[in-house]
């Protein structure tokens, strides 16, 4: 049987072509994931362990927990505990670090470094061993710097030039006097590193005369675990924590591999659909292999082989088509793996050196996904095979489906879809994370539902197709005829392109659904005409908004900012604000009470006031992080959204109170509203800035349509390969189905039927079965679009269901494409066949 089965295998090898495909492109996405991300992980560690090397042990502050009317703080690194630290026996020498954002400008006033990858910190005297000077001298004095050679090589800078920075608002213009090398793994990844001397970094970064971090290097001959001990007994241990700086390191590799781990986990779900969409390719191929096979098993049976050495030659032939995708889909990989690493050095993302990592599990895998999905898909095929009977195989009355095998496959079909419908609508009514998991189930019973009632469903649809392919006469009518005549292989055919229009059309919807929400939810609530915050998500200097304040036109300005506090032992954060200006710069909806923030006179959003109780009128002590209490009044109760929630008061009344004084974001309101030259104004007023985003409502809304719009061609590009395997699929199909049906072409071209009229009849009964694909997964995306909306309408007051219909249609006739394009060679190929010879054909 063993050697049956390999001869098969041989003897049909262009019709498992297109199966070897598809299992192999599945297995290129798996296995390009696996060495893509390994790759990674592996360049980021080392890289980030280089950054240690100067490190022994870490002395940092140990965080104060919140208790009862205690705000939680980080205890101060003062001079004497690096003092301290550095006298400790074991200890070569200590370095304190202080650091934080720092944004540096390119020639033509362009950030470098991607904002989140811009960091400044302090170099340690004149020779600080972290930082080799490959060029110049140190920084001293607030008006130097030094830069990293990397940042030095891409802007074009070099020793002597003025450079433009920014900490966290105004522009400084400092010289660079110094030009350094480092293993920093934010270098490395294409982020910039500016030092300034000691007590510039410090007064800069708002820590004057503290650090961030106390680095102490070990003696000759003293290990790491040593000096730690030494460190902990010298050191007030309820102020400060140790850690060595191989721990460090591991805990930082731990951080990359977990989130590498979560890119993995997000392409693997792609491949995943991907091989999904492949089963049915597999599932269908040799459902018609061992049909066109029936006589020849029935002869294996008579002449003694048993049903299960039958249905094993038949995963015997799986297997083998499994292990030749499985390698080929694995050396793809690694061409995908190399070639996505080489990308991102294209598109400006810079990954450290390091070799490209192949392991043993990445092998293991391809390869076992490859065999166990076409093993898997080929068992039940197999299994059918085995059950015919010898006599009926040889009489070929087995052919039909029995009634009662049609009976349990639609209840089952049905059962299924009711379930999944009941289940989604549940979790519609439930709030916010609780619905995640129900509508996730309810979406996969749906799904396995619809799929069975597939072989159902194509009859009326595609019969509803039946005036229009009239119109192309016997070729029309002989397309419709054939997409009904094996419902199964049709449905199975169709749902491989339904599952990927299904995850497109679900995607859109929602995208386009919360970017109206949002729109909606910025034009509601903010009348400001600009929003000034710094590009990076991080805190604004408090002299941004006094700069702003001297602006003309500009008639009122708030800034807003947090602070953690206390109230009934429980942390609550504060938020800061204008309060004679607020009212005029946003349109919040109140409930409740009236929107006067002022003195002790506060707002609260309605869901803040449910949980504790509060309504118009209710007082309450609240404890500020530096200790002091004040009984706070509820003014009044407001709608809270995104962009504002919590406790909002006066700055007047929070400001005192605050340790370190920085803005999240200015609301700015001007005389001409927003325009060009208003805009141009402000940005000029802050030095052209290139760390700070000037931003009006429409400005918001550009940002939030451009990351929808790239998260949606992201899933685009990613679901395309399952949309390519189930091309393959329908290729596949209609190639096998014109061999099984080579004697009925021959029969057409005999009795008038000429070339073109068969070429058009494939290509149109692959547009149909096309259509029908696609008619059922942009239904099922729009279904499952609407209910996953639902389910966030319950935390977003103004979600508001949009239907993308342009984009609808394009999937559509994207479908209709598929179709065509898929029928160009099986429709060739049947318009080339002898008739004489198909029709002597069996």
């Amino acid at each position: 049987m063993f050697r049956t089965a390999l001869r098969n295998v041989l003897a049909h090898k262009a019709r498992l072509l297109m199966t070897v495909l598809a299992v192999m492109l599945g297995v290129a996405f798996v296995s390009g994931t696996l060495v893509f991300t390994n790759t990674l992980s592996n360049a980021l560690q080392n890289s980030t362990a280089k950054g240690y090397d100067q490190v022994d042990v870490a002395v940092r502050p140990n965080y104060q927990e919140s208790k009862g009317d205690k705000v939680g703080k980080n205890p101060e690194l003062t001079q004497a505990l690096l003092d301290q630290s550095a006298k400790v026996d074991g200890a070569a020498s200590a370095v304190g670090v202080v650091g934080g954002f720092t944004a540096l400008a390119d020639k033509d006033g362009k950030l470098i470094g991607g904002g989140f990858q811009s960091q400044g910190g302090n170099y340690w005297g004149d020779k600080d061993p972290r930082y080799p000077i490959e060029d110049g001298v140190a920084p001293h004095g607030e008006n130097q710097v030094a830069i990293d050679s990397e940042t030095a090589k891409r802007a074009g800078y070099k020793v002597g030039d003025t450079i433009r920075i920014s900490v966290d608002g105004p522009v400084l213009t400092p010289t660079v006097t110094g030009v350094f090398t480092t293993d920093d793994g934010n270098v490395a990844a294409g982020g910039s590193l500016a030092l300034f001397d000691t007590a510039t970094a410090q007064t800069l970064f708002g820590k004057p005369g503290t650090y961030d971090e106390i680095d102490v290097k070990a003696a000759a001959g003293t290990s790491q675990t040593a000096l730690k001990a030494a460190l902990d007994k010298a050191l007030p241990m309820n102020l400060v924590e140790t850690t060595t700086g191989q721990r460090l390191a591991d805990d930082q590799a731990e951080v990359i591999a977990s989130s590498m781990s979560g890119l993995k986990q997000g392409l693997l779900v792609f491949a995943g659909i991907a091989l999904f969409v492949g089963t049915f390719i597999i599932a269908n191929t040799f459902t018609m292999l061992v049909a066109q096979r029936t006589k020849e098993l029935a002869l294996l049976r008579a002449v003694g082989a048993s049903r299960r050495q039958v249905t094993r030659s038949v995963l015997v032939e799986a297997f083998v088509v499994g292990t030749v995708a499985g390698v080929a889909g694995l050396v793809a990989g690694i061409g995908i793996g190399a070639g996505l690493r080489s990308l991102m050095g294209v598109l400006g993302a810079t990954v450290p050196d390091g070799p490209l990592i192949i392991s043993g599990g990445t092998v293991a895998t391809a390869l076992a996904v490859g065999i166990l999905i076409t093993m898997l898909a080929a068992w039940l095929p197999g299994r059918r095979a085995a059950k015919i009977p010898p006599v009926a195989a040889m009489s070929s009355v087995h052919a039909q489906a029995t009634t009662k095998s049609l009976v349990l496959r639609n209840t089952l079909g049905a059962l299924f879809a009711g379930a999944g419908v009941a289940v989604v609508l549940a979790a519609t009514s439930m709030e916010g994370s609780d619905g995640q998991a129900p509508m996730g189930i309810g979406a996969v019973l749906l799904i396995i539902g619809v799929f069975i009632l597939t072989p159902l469903l194509s009859r009326p649809l595609i019969a509803a197709a039946a005036p229009v392919l009239r119109i192309f006469g016997t070729a029309g009518k002989l397309a419709r005829q054939n997409s009904v005549r094996n419902p199964r292989r049709t449905a199975a055919t169709a749902s491989a392109l339904m599952i990927g229009l299904t995850l497109i059309t679900g995607m859109t919807v929602m995208a386009g659904s919360l970017q109206k929400s949002i729109d909606k939810m910025a034009s509601s609530s903010i009348r400001a005409d600009y929003v000034v915050s710094m590009a990076n998500g991080n805190e604004l200097s408090p002299d941004v908004a006094k700069e702003l304040t001297r602006v003309d036109d500009v008639t009122d300005v708030s800034p807003m900012r947090n602070s953690p506090s206390r109230v009934d032992g429980t942390t609550e954060y504060l938020t800061g604000v204008n309060g004679t200006s607020f009212g005029k710069l946003t349109d919040l909806k109140v409930d409740s009470g009236t929107f006067e923030v002022g003195g002790t006179q506060v707002v609260v959003d309605s869901d803040r006031a449910k949980e504790q109780g509060w309504k118009a009128g209710s007082r309450f002590t609240v404890a500020y992080e530096d200790g002091k209490k004040q009984r706070l009044t509820v003014a009044g109760i407001y709608e809270g959204n995104e962009f504002f929630s919590g406790i909002l008061l006066d700055n007047a009344t929070l400001t005192p109170h605050l340790t370190d004084t920085a803005d999240m974001m200015v609301m700015v309101k001007t005389a001409d509203g927003a325009s060009s030259a208003t805009k141009d104004k402000l940005e000029k007023a802050l030095g052209s800035n290139p760390a700070i985003q000037v931003q009006s409502k429409q400005d918001l809304s550009d940002d939030i349509a451009q990351m929808f719009t790239l998260i949606l061609n992201m899933v685009y590009g990613l679901l395309a390969m399952a949309v390519i395997v189930a091309v393959l699929g329908v290729i596949n199909t209609l190639a096998m189905s014109v061999f099984e049906r080579s004697q009925e072409i021959g029969m057409l071209r005999a009795i008038g039927l000429d070339r073109k009229g068969i070429k058009r009849m494939v290509r149109l009964e692959s547009l149909v079965i096309s259509l029908f694909g696609g008619v059922l997964g942009i239904g099922l995306g729009v279904f499952f679009g609407w209910a996953a909306g639902e389910l966030l309408g319950t935390r977003m007051a103004t979600y508001e269901l949009v239907l993308p219909w342009g984009r609808m249609g394009l999937f559509l006739l994207g479908a209709a494409a598929v179709g065509v394009l898929a029928a160009l060679w099986p429709a060739r190929r049947a318009a080339k066949l002898n008739m004489l010879t198909a029709i002597k054909s069996e």
